[in-house]
């Protein structure tokens, strides 16, 4: 290898560690090596631990790495990664390196399940942890705080043991496998060299009942799990009705425990709630610290909401995020999945985020909050948007700055509380053909207007976030 460019990747990692925090330069960077420099073909591979630190470089440090490697290497650069792959015999680690012509960063590779048939080697064990759920992509509020604060302490200090077992319970979609997953890459920061695992109790029994039809594997199964330093295990509630996994996972968990390993365990359910379960294994579950996620909460969803538009670059106006903050109630995940069907849409018609293309991409995916609304808070609400007094409307004044407000709330009398043009006009002791006519005024100038368009699309935000 030539000493230079050691040298430039050396500069390389210079201008990382001076653009990240000590903490992740030390976990993610300090042990790559260059593996090999090919000026005519413009390629870098560099050699890093396990396939799980390609997910993480491809996933958090993309940019710096890119910035790096373009500062000192140059332009049109393309990076590729090495790491060893152990099979059944650890003699005969291989070096794996990507082929892809892609000028993009990327780890030919496919992602596989933790094997618990195979003599993994320690530097090469793959925790199966996506690289997207970390702690600072996991937003707090009062619905998830006590969760999120124990789950931060397990993972600064794994030695800690008070919350051994955890066992995080709440609905679908509110956020309990990021916060699992959270969990173990802050440990993994602190020690790169833990033996982490997250698995799904599905798979945990799939595994056990492809290693119980083949006796030769079960002690391979065994010794696989109770070698891990840290056990992060996905919706324990499908373990239901499974004598013989539970059997197992009760003999695991025992080990574990004993030997002051972490436990981590997921469930839509409380403990006590649980059936199908033996007794014994269920009282594992409430040993050390129960605690429950709750539906987001109105602070929650907003939060969620900014964080998710700021990844994806996506400028969302402040109606639209509120109209969706207060409608999607049930989950961060229908959040995120409203917020991509969102882009989606505004991308392929090539229009503006609007308050009207928020309510075509909900329509058929959640129940739209409907609120009773009557006249009067709609008069409020026009009211307190063109900052007049609300009596001021029901007045004969023609003013025109009252006048138009007066036509607004006819218009959305009709358009959002459904009422008789009748109706409306008794109201503001107008006749019927007057109120026939504000609707059509204000339809026809919504074409051509584009300030009315965003100040009604603000006033029915304002409504229905009330």
């Amino acid at each position: 290898m030539n000493a230079t460019h050691q040298e430039l990747w050396e500069q390389c990692r210079a201008f990382i560690k001076d653009n990240i925090s000590p903490l992740h330069f030390d976990t993610w960077f300090r042990d790559i090596t260059l593996e090999k420099y090919d000026a005519e073909a413009r390629t870098l591979v560099l050699m890093v631990q396990s396939s799980f630190f390609v997910d993480v470089l491809e996933e958090r440090f993309q940019p710096v790495l890119r910035a790096a490697v373009k500062k000192v290497f140059g332009e049109g650069i393309q990076i590729f990664y090495g790491y060893r792959t152990v099979g059944n015999d650890p003699s005969s680690a291989s070096v794996q390196k990507s082929s892809s012509p892609s000028p993009t960063i990327l780890a030919q590779r496919t992602a596989k399940a933790a094997n618990p048939f195979t003599n993994d080697n320690r530097d090469d064990f793959d925790p199966q942890l996506n690289p997207r759920y970390t702690f600072e992509n996991y937003c707090e509020s009062d619905s998830n705080k006590i969760a999120r604060s124990i789950g931060e302490a397990i993972g600064n200090n794994p030695a800690l043991k008070t919350f051994n077992p955890l066992f995080v319970f709440g609905p679908a979609g509110v956020g309990k496998t990021h916060l699992i997953q959270a969990i173990g890459i802050r440990i993994k920061e602190r020690n790169p060299q833990a033996r982490v695992l997250y698995v799904t109790a599905r798979l945990f029994q799939s595994q056990f009942t492809a290693a119980a039809a083949r006796d030769k594997d079960i002690n391979s199964f065994f010794h696989f799990y109770q070698s891990i330093d840290t056990l992060i295990i996905d919706d324990i509630q499908d373990l239901q009705n499974a004598p013989k996994t539970q059997n197992t996972f009760f003999h695991i968990f025992n080990h574990l425990r004993q030997h002051d390993k972490q436990i981590i365990m997921s469930s839509d359910r409380s403990p006590a709630e649980m059936e199908g379960f033996e007794e014994r294994l269920l009282s594992r579950f409430k040993w050390g610290m129960q605690v429950e996620l709750e539906r987001p909460d109105i602070e929650l969803r907003r939060d969620v909401l900014k964080l998710k538009a700021e990844q994806d670059g996506l400028a969302i106006p402040g109606d639209v995020a509120e109209f969706i903050a207060s409608n999607v109630t049930n989950s961060v995940r229908e959040l995120e999945g409203i917020m991509v069907s969102l882009m989606a849409h505004a991308t392929v018609l090539n229009r503006d985020i609007s308050l009207e293309l928020a309510r075509r991409v909900m329509a058929n995916a959640v129940k739209i909050n409907r609120k009773q609304v009557n006249f009067e808070m709609i008069a409020d609400a026009v009211a307190a948007h063109y900052g007049i007094a609300p009596d001021l409307i029901f007045t004969k004044t023609r003013k025109r700055e009252v006048s138009d407000a007066r036509q607004v709330v006819m218009y959305l009398a009709k358009k959002i509380a459904h009422m008789p043009l009748t109706t409306i006009g008794h109201k503001l002791d107008r006749t019927h053909a007057t109120v026939i006519y504000a609707c059509n005024n204000i339809e026809d100038r919504l074409s051509t207007e584009k300030k009315l368009s965003s100040d009604i699309e603000a006033i029915e935000a304002a409504i229905a976030a009330q």
